[in-house]
């Protein structure tokens, strides 16, 4: 029976170019996992978008001597331009700084406020009198009162991941001019977390036997050892979404407590875009739907603990102040399947030392299948790992072309030519060819059972065995030889590997799409295996943006072996992917940190 099943993935701030480590952390295994569900028939809502607000954009902003929302569609082009040519499905890419989005957020505001959790107080916060104004987090920078790391952020430290007090970093300085702060206070209103802990921790306990370590264990651990307290959902800043409230219109709502609700607001969205304004229920309000949510590990935080907060504190009030109806909880997260780093050569990414590759600039030399591949198999799932660029051509040519790509081409190379571009009659199927078959068919479930769990390398290492298998099997037959003295039992082995071949194309589509989409064509297909994307250009009194949406495929639903049969005609087969030099490593190498 078909599941609906939200795909919730990390927005990017509108500040900065993403890297692979980004592509690594959320983007990519959020594709490949709604890809996955897509093909077996679940009703999938891939959604996400641009960071436009906090402080990230305005430090940008008043860097470049621009007003914020410039910066903000300047990234905003380039990450739609960046997700179709990577192939990331989105049923909706948009931003946070949309009508829609802001009435959804001061929506749960006001259900949070009504049902008790909010309170108003004050507290202390960077004020820089050479400035004239409070200091947001972002703004202040200093060394981490917990592991000394000097370029510590006011609300989060880079180096432990650890979210901050602000208020106590040690050696502050503003960092537009690097000038001293001085404490003083202001008002702002405040989420009470300590009267929603325990329904937290109820949500935490029932997930630990399915959600991976590093997210149950930290959220669970930072809770028992510190206790959720009060934190403030409001900033000092004129960049953002107003506070609901009278007296406060000199406030925005905070990007931490605003950015996540994004998830919602995109679903509410995408449903008025289509036309059908209520269906963001099936998959928010219907207790059988599955919401999955895709970040980093510098995320976890603010979506297994904040987010489930915010959720469980608005309980049925949002349905009542938003879309005026009763008795309609949202539902929590169902899992947090949190990536580790991405790094290079054991150093984090950094922009500012050029230290990293930048996946735009990768795309004008390289194909995004390359990419997806490589940085699939080295998925940081449990750990971090690097990016190494002689693995990377190393792998493109001794896995991607000499597996896989030349089973592809060897056979159908070698079909086409002997059988006219017709499958070869296979008669009655040998036990060798009856044995590869049921090998490469139960790879549905074995591969499907590792998708399921979010295991994504696991997932594509036992589709790459079974083509392994497949090169094996036609080491073993040598049609090649076969075809000089028995043509039926060349036809017989050179079919059995078609098959196996259109079962291995839809196995490893959710990682592969391109190279799956054109292997799709080749073999005589008419329509697409998957849907096609396209942009959208949206406006509302916020102004004009670039929307990313998806279409529904024609294969969905496809999961499941092949049905070719012998006689069909397919087209001429062509390379699936190229080989790279070794200097090429050499070449990319010499472009760091310039």
């Amino acid at each position: 029976m078909s599941q609906h099943i939200l795909v919730a993935v990390a927005w990017p701030y509108a500040s900065a170019d993403i890297h692979v480590g980004n592509v690594a952390g959320s983007y990519l295994p959020a594709d490949i996992f709604a890809r996955y569900h897509r093909l077996k028939g679940n009703h999938v809502l891939m959604v996400s978008g641009s960071d436009a607000h906090g402080t990230p954009i305005t430090v940008k902003a008043d860097a470049e001597g621009l007003p914020p929302v410039e910066v903000f569609q300047r990234y905003h082009a380039d990450f739609v331009s960046l997700f179709q040519q990577l192939g990331l499905n989105y049923d909706l890419f948009t931003s946070t700084h949309t009508e829609n989005h802001a009435k959804v957020s001061q929506a749960i505001f006001l259900a949070l406020n009504e049902n008790g959790f909010l309170y108003p107080e004050e507290q202390q916060q960077w004020y820089s009198p050479a400035l004239k104004r409070f200091l947001p987090d972002r703004y202040v920078e200093g060394t981490c009162y917990i592991c000394g790391y000097e370029q510590a952020r006011g609300d989060q430290c880079d180096n432990c991941g650890n979210i901050l007090d602000g208020t106590q970093l040690i050696n502050p300085r503003a960092k537009t001019d690097g000038s001293t702060p001085e404490l003083r206070k202001t008002s702002h209103f405040f989420m009470d977390l300590a009267k929603l802990q325990d329904q937290v921790v109820d949500f935490l306990e029932a997930r630990q036997d399915y959600w991976r370590p590093n997210v149950v264990k930290r959220s669970l651990g930072w809770i028992k050892a510190e206790g959720l307290r009060g934190r403030p959902i409001t900033r000092d800043l004129d960049w953002g979404i107003p506070v609901p409230v009278e007296g406060w219109e000199d406030k925005r709502l905070y990007v931490w407590f605003e950015a996540v609700i994004g998830y919602l607001s995109a679903a509410i969205e995408w449903a008025q875009l289509n036309g059908e304004p209520d269906a963001w229920h099936k998959w928010w309000t219907d207790p059988k739907a599955r919401a999955y949510y895709f970040i980093g590990k510098d995320n976890i935080d603010f979506h297994a603990i904040m987010w489930p907060a915010q959720l469980a504190g608005v309980g049925e009030q949002f349905t009542r102040i938003f879309a005026n109806e009763t008795g309609k909880p949202l539902n929590l997260p169902y899992d947090v399947p949190a990536n580790e780093f991405l790094n290079m050569g054991d150093r984090k990414i950094s922009g500012s030392q050029n230290w990293g590759v930048w996946v735009l600039d990768f795309l004008t030399r390289y194909d995004p299948d390359a990419l997806r591949y490589y940085i699939t198999v080295n998925m940081p799932e449990t750990r971090d790992a690097n990016w190494d660029w002689d693995d990377f051509v190393a792998r493109n040519n001794n896995e991607l072309v000499a597996n896989w790509g030349n089973l592809v081409n060897r056979t159908l190379s070698f079909a086409h030519k002997h059988w006219n571009g017709h499958f070869p009659d296979a008669g009655d199927l040998r036990p060798q060819d009856k044995a590869l078959l049921k090998k490469i068919e139960a790879g549905f479930e074995s591969v499907a059972a590792e998708l399921e769990a979010v295991h994504l390398r696991a997932a594509l290492n036992e589709a790459f065995r079974l083509a392994t298998e497949t090169n094996k099997y036609l080491e073993d037959q040598a049609p090649w030889t076969q075809i000089k003295t028995d043509k039926p039992a060349a036809g017989q082995t050179i079919f059995t590997a078609i098959k196996a071949i259109d079962n291995l194309k839809l196995l490893l589509a959710p990682f592969l799409p391109h190279t799956a989409e054109q292997l799709h064509h080749i073999l005589g297909y008419k329509q697409p295996l998957f849907g096609e994307q396209y942009t959208q250009s949206v406006s509302d009194d916020l102004g004009e943006r670039i929307a990313l949406r998806y279409k529904t495929g024609a294969a969905i639903g496809a999961w499941l072996p092949s049905q070719l049969q012998p006689g069909k005609f397919f087209n001429p087969p062509v390379p699936l992917f190229k080989k790279l030099e070794p200097e090429i490593a050499d070449q990319e190498r010499a472009r760091l940190g310039h």
